[in-house]
């Protein structure tokens, strides 16, 4: 699948923070309506200086497996907290590539714009991609909140530190009496409608199932039809 080339990633992390900045006016928090009947999940583990990125596509509502890709490299960029999109995007935009078929909706394991730039590797993404992303971390990046209620499905507002008004995501329980998932919008999705997609594409898991099957496969993982 092609995506559109923004910038290079070969930045400092300086140049990275700058850049954040600038592209964080570009994000659209709307929806624009469209069906969705398929939903990428993607995720990336990094193990002794490489990474590898796996991208699933599932059929939605179904979450029938449709296929997936893979992509291994070097990790070149250094692990800074709030910069990990630099450490993890080329890598997956190499397994994006190899897509046959484009996602309706996409999923990230990591933040959107639950970030102190408001842009996190799904928003970030979403700019490259031009496509509605989430992001469903599995930890707290930035943002306070309440406890949720322990039921599948309570949920909290995600509020910004600075703007205690402004919601940038919501904590989801996605499995009762489980850790909560920190749900925030990256591009073209609002708060609402990531939350509700997200917790659709929960089975019996705390992880929705496109990142459940992305973690698996970035792992070295092998689905079976």
């Amino acid at each position: 699948m092609k995506y559109r080339r923004l910038h290079p990633w070969n930045l400092s992390p300086k140049e990275a923070v700058s850049l954040q900045r600038r592209l964080a006016a570009h994000l659209v928090h709307r929806w624009d309506g469209r069906d969705v009947t398929t939903v990428a999940g993607i995720d990336v583990s990094v193990r002794g200086g490489r990474s590898r990125a796996a991208v699933v596509l599932l059929s939605f509502p179904g979450l029938e497996w449709i296929e997936s890709t893979t992509a291994e490299a070097p990790t070149s960029f250094p692990y800074v907290p709030g910069l990990l999109t630099f450490r993890e995007a080329p890598v997956v935009l190499d397994a994006w590539s190899k897509l046959s078929h484009t996602p309706d909706l996409v999923l990230f394991d990591g933040q959107g714009i639950a970030h102190p730039r408001r842009i996190g590797l799904a928003a970030h993404l979403g700019l490259w991609l031009d496509l509605p992303t989430i992001g469903c971390a599995k930890s707290r990046l930035y943002g306070h909140h309440a406890e949720p209620g322990s039921t599948k499905g309570d949920r909290t507002p995600l509020l910004d530190e600075h703007e205690p008004d402004s919601a940038i995501g919501s904590v989801l329980r996605t499995r009762t009496n489980v850790k909560p998932l920190f749900i925030s919008p990256g591009h073209r999705i609002d708060v609402d409608r990531a939350t509700g997609f997200v917790l659709r594409c929960c089975t019996r898991y705390r992880l929705p199932e496109p990142t459940r099957w992305a973690h698996r496969v970035a792992g070295g993982h092998r689905h079976t039809a």
